[in-house]
């Protein structure tokens, strides 16, 4: 059983509980257009299975079915066990090569993009995974663990890996030893050159403790969040692919053959040397780490709210009512299409394009919405409600918003 979707609730419960503890505190780790952009990403990794069709599930059978070499029984606590702690140590195989090689970086970029540290990162999720991700829990298929247990173990796994994103929770003593916590998680996600490709654990931080990645966080040395590639972007679609896009220009550039292969399977930061001489990229310098951060109109981040409730509602419709699959790819694209018109306004795009494209977003998602809606009145109420509350907030977003100023202007000097 995937437990994920019951913990929902439990999950936006508790960002707010942190938020309000924050703002009580002083110590706030929470804004609107990173919180709201890790959200998106969340909203379309779980509404990604309306448009995917992997074969890992296909392999997974006939595994179970031709190869397991037992066939544990699921009511046993052993099994439970067993899977558990089998699901935990390929877990850390997975995470620990989803940041040594480019391939899987790739996949799971997505979720170390934010620039803060909250519960919201950790339901900053990709929706690539599924590509590769499947081949490195074949061992528990392989040694006979039902699908169910599989299933449901791994989404305990899941759900124990949000509450460890936190800033709130200091060293928990010996639990550290054991199991991930707050302070050794808190390390994975920082770019600090000590800090980073450290503490792959899902449940135990035991593994990265017999495997040499294992470092503790330090009080001299404060975590620094993101990426050492920042993309400086809240668009969801930029997020997932950015780094597939470098993998393909890289090889497409790449003068010899070799190279051009190389750069799909090298380990993380490799380049073909002819490209990284053509087209150096930097890393930026920590000292003077600033996050990404534009300034927007005041009613903004309410207008990026109120989308964000929009795309969770119409998930919820999604999972509870039965689709065709081209009604799930057409709500699906109009989740696409909400997410990245919405991050144009974050990223403060100039308002009569951020208009345009908005106005563009509900003329192409008004008879999708009626399509794939037909026969649910309260859908197609709320549906009308929604297109019609956009209409009425994109002339007021326009007039509220100034264009931004061209930086020629900037370096203009005054007349004396």
């Amino acid at each position: 059983m995937d437990l994920v979707v019951y913990a929902v609730p439990l999950f936006i419960a508790a960002m707010l509980v942190e938020l309000a503890w924050g703002l009580r505190t002083g110590r706030n780790t929470y804004r609107v257009n990173d919180a709201v952009g890790s959200l998106f990403l969340g909203t379309l990794s779980q509404a990604r299975r309306f448009v995917t069709l992997g074969v890992g599930g296909l392999v997974y059978h006939w595994v179970s079915e031709s190869l397991a070499i037992a066939r544990l029984d699921a009511g046993h606590w052993g099994t439970w066990v067993f899977a558990f702690v089998l699901y935990d140590f390929c877990y850390y195989w997975l995470h620990r090569l989803g940041h040594e090689r480019t391939i899987l970086w790739a996949a799971h970029v997505a979720h170390h993009q934010s620039e803060d540290y909250n519960l919201s990162t950790a339901l900053r999720q990709t929706s690539t995974g599924f590509l590769l991700g499947w081949i490195f829990y074949l061992p528990l298929f392989f040694a006979g663990v039902p699908a169910e247990v599989v299933v449901t173990v791994g989404s305990l796994n899941l759900i124990y890996q949000f509450w460890v994103h936190t800033q709130h929770v200091g060293k928990l003593g010996w639990y550290e030893w054991i199991f991930v916590t707050p302070s050794n998680h808190r390390v994975h996600h920082a770019q600090n050159d000590r800090y980073v490709d450290r503490n792959y654990g899902g449940v135990f931080i035991l593994w990265d403790r017999l495997f040499g990645t294992f470092q503790e966080e330090l009080d001299n040395e404060p975590c620094i969040y993101g990426i050492r590639g920042p993309i400086h972007s809240f668009n969801p679609v930029k997020a997932l692919t950015h780094i597939y896009v470098d993998m393909a220009r890289d090889s497409w550039r790449a003068k010899r053959w070799q190279d051009k292969l190389r750069v799909w399977v090298a380990r993380t930061g490799w380049r073909p040397a002819d490209v990284e001489a053509a087209d150096p990229r930097p890393k930026p310098d920590l000292a003077g780490f600033e996050r990404y951060d534009p300034a927007v109109a005041a009613g903004v981040p309410a207008y990026a709210l109120g989308q964000l409730v929009a795309v969770v509602a119409l998930l919820g419709y999604m999972q509870w009512t039965t689709l065709g699959y081209g009604q799930g790819v057409a709500l699906w694209a109009v989740m696409i299409g909400t997410t990245v018109t919405t991050a144009f306004w974050l990223q403060a795009m100039a308002p009569h394009r951020a208009v345009a494209w908005d106005a563009l977003r509900l003329l192409l998602a008004a008879p999708v919405l009626a399509w794939a809606g037909a026969g649910s009145l309260p859908f197609l109420a709320a549906a009308a409600a929604y297109l019609a509350a956009n209409a009425l907030a994109l002339p007021w977003l326009w007039r509220r918003t100034p264009a931004p100023v061209p930086t020629a202007a900037l370096e203009r000097p005054e007349a004396s």
